[in-house]
């Protein structure tokens, strides 16, 4: 499996559009915070407009490329706004397919590695609830930590769900990276300038 995180770029807001929205197949809009009720963005104004805007030239979102083949995508955001001292990520992968195969373990390892080597923070985190139990058992995985949880306050299909975020510091991390390396669990090989590309 070649894995890669790929900026987005005007040439692949089609193949992104038809990825994520253009099949039958849109159960992970049920996982992705479903009680904000987000609608699916309109082909046209995606490709020509809204998808420009938002995404092209964005350090902070790229698409997960498995094998040539756009499978999900990464983001970030600053929860404090124009602070920039508090950043939230999150992953998508859109297909069932493509669940349960290890692929969500991988990208957010090289993922929180370009997101700590791009803002220098010593925090990042990810929130998700508690109807999406993968995306728990993911945070755990990574050895992050269940920094709050806030119960019953995300309301789908009819009943409350609780709200739940996870965490990393810095210094944690760069302990399991080291730790993976020596371990030969993994492999880690990328760089700020890789992740960047024509960016820089």
């Amino acid at each position: 499996m070649r894995l890669i995180l790929a900026p987005i770029t005007t040439d692949n807001l089609e193949e992104y559009w038809q990825a994520a929205w253009g099949k039958s197949d849109l159960e992970w809009m049920k996982f992705n915070g479903p009680y904000f009720k987000d609608p699916v963005p309109k082909h046209d104004e995606f490709v020509e407009k809204t998808g420009i805007a938002k995404y092209v030239g964005n350090p902070l979102n790229r698409l997960i490329i498995v094998d040539n083949k756009i499978v999900g995508m990464v983001g970030a955001y600053y929860e404090d706004g124009e602070l920039k001292r508090w950043l939230d990520f999150g992953i998508v992968i859109f297909s069932q397919d493509n669940w349960s195969k290890g692929i969500g373990t991988e990208v957010l390892k090289q993922w929180i590695s370009y997101l700590f080597d791009l803002t220098d923070l010593p925090h990042l985190s990810f929130t998700t609830w508690s109807g999406n139990p993968g995306m728990i058992k993911l945070g755990y995985k990574l050895g992050m930590q269940e920094e709050a949880r806030i119960r019953q306050v995300r309301y789908w299909n009819n009943q409350y769900w609780d709200s739940v975020k996870f965490g990393i510091l810095q210094n944690e991390w760069k302990r399991i990276k080291d730790y993976y390396i020596n371990e030969k669990r993994i492999i880690i090989n990328i760089t700020f300038k890789d992740m960047v590309g024509d960016l820089l």
